[in-house]
């Protein structure tokens, strides 16, 4: 049984979920930029970083980017930034909704849509999504959306 192919989407689900815990160290992993560029999240190490996985083609996603966008705008100079991961498929479809959305922070995507490995990793099965991860690479809070992001972030960030 434990060999099946649902006790094993079982086991590596359970595992995202305590490997992605509030508390928990932050996953680091390498993606491209919208220039194909590799970027690591480790190297926002020493920021508040607001991961947050999202599409283009989601309307849940672009309808909270403007509360991203807000947040962003009131914390950035607070030691504070965003980091985009797309799980777009098409690289002409994620670069138009940034340009759309006014997204000025850090995008990621490896164009595999659903199976993008870093969604995999953070065991992302709807979006929007988001983690708030400390300076130090630790997750402080998971699915914050609007005001509670901006309430969040004022709590943590003096």
């Amino acid at each position: 049984m434990k060999s099946s192919a649902l006790a094993k989407r079982l086991t590596a689900k359970l595992e995202s979920v305590k490997n992605t815990s509030v508390g928990g160290a932050a996953l680091d992993f390498t993606q491209n930029d919208l220039n194909g560029q590799p970027v690591q999240l480790s190297s926002f190490k020493g920021k508040y970083v607001l991961l947050d996985f999202w599409a283009s083609w989601c309307k849940p996603c672009r309808e909270e980017n403007p509360s991203v966008l807000k947040a962003y705008n009131q914390f950035k100079d607070k030691n504070f930034t965003v980091l985009g991961v797309s799980l777009d498929a098409e690289d002409t479809e994620w670069k138009k909704a940034v340009k759309e959305d006014g997204m000025p922070w850090t995008q990621l995507s490896d164009l595999k849509g659903g199976e993008n490995e870093a969604a995999r990793m953070y065991g992302i099965e709807a979006i929007p999504a988001n983690f708030l991860i400390s300076p130090e690479g630790i997750i402080i809070a998971k699915d914050l959306r609007g005001e509670d992001l901006i309430k969040k972030l004022e709590e943590v960030i003096r």
